[in-house]
């Protein structure tokens, strides 16, 4: 969705089928309530759930703080359920970076100021929900008597959900959040080094708190432009970065935007600090394009 209304998503349907055929692990979509040009992205999973059988459906990353606990448990539940356990929440505090973001917190009246323990309140409630537990909670931020919900995860434990994390943040409770609530760490923003240092301080928290860190996935998101021609690679990229953020956050951190062999050593070096999963998204207004050059050229290099 690039802006506008959209007429229907079978554009997004038949990218996911194509990516399945060609045996991708794993489909994204992205989310946004009021500042991005965003579909809903559960009940676009559960719409792709039904069209794959394989793939695993993912957020990259939702906004846990915007959503009541027991909503977005239900939700959750239902789309692992339709898709047989494939559901896995990448999911993070979120930020207000410009006007928009700030705002979207205000309609979904949250106080911004408080989204971090809110979403950690959400995340633990959603583990025991989606999980079949029975669930009494008095809480900061909400409160719930001897509430369960059906359907529940297939997955032992719950819907998995991936906490965001980022080292240049700079800030190890997001480290701690991941290895207490999460069942692994996604990171968009850092260079390779710096997921590597990502990885060690949630290994160091999960040892720390008795957690098994060889158990928790690790996923990097890519942001790239795969185009020969690097100049218009990143001038693409950067008019579909501003138009989906309002700015071009993070300048270098992004990327690459040129030929695929940049993103296949990108990816490698990525690999090598520790990422198990790369999400690949394109930075580009030819996303079919971009897919068919990312499986024929770039998808190659990883057949193991």
């Amino acid at each position: 969705m690039q802006g506008g209304q959209p007429k229907n998503i079978d554009k997004i349907l038949d990218m996911a089928e194509t990516a399945e055929q060609a045996g991708v692990e794993s489909v994204w979509v992205g989310d946004s309530l009021t500042a991005k040009p965003r579909l809903e992205p559960l009940t676009v999973l559960a719409a792709v759930a039904a069209r794959t059988r394989r793939v695993r459906l993912g957020t990259g990353v939702m906004l846990g703080a915007l959503r009541h606990p027991v909503l977005l448990s239900h939700a959750a539940a239902t789309v692992d359920l339709i898709s047989e356990g494939r559901l896995v929440l990448g999911m993070g505090v979120g930020g207000a970076f410009n006007d928009a973001q700030r705002q979207e917190w205000k309609n979904a009246g949250v106080d911004p100021s408080s989204r971090a323990s809110r979403f950690e309140e959400v995340v633990h409630l959603l583990k025991r929900l989606t999980s079949g537990e029975r669930v009494t909670h008095n809480g900061r931020h909400f409160q719930m008597e001897d509430v369960a919900i059906a359907p529940v995860s297939p997955n032992e434990g719950g819907t998995r959900v991936l906490i965001a994390s980022h080292w240049r943040a700079n800030r190890d409770s997001q480290f701690e959040r991941a290895a207490r609530l999460g069942d692994g760490v996604i990171s968009i923003s850092d260079y390779p080094d710096e997921f590597t240092q990502v990885n060690d301080r949630v290994k160091f928290h999960a040892e720390a708190l008795g957690r098994d860190y060889d158990a928790m996935e690790r996923v990097f998101y890519l942001t790239v432009n795969l185009t020969s021609d690097s100049d218009a690679a990143t001038a693409e990229a950067d008019r579909f970065l501003k138009m989906y953020y309002g700015i071009n956050m993070w300048a270098d951190r992004w990327g690459p935007f040129g030929a695929p062999e940049l993103a296949i050593e990108r990816i490698r070096r990525y690999r090598e600090a520790g990422a198990q999963t790369i999400v690949v998204r394109f930075a580009s207004f030819e996303q079919e394009k971009q897919l068919d050059t990312f499986l024929t050229e770039v998808a190659p290099a990883f057949k193991d």
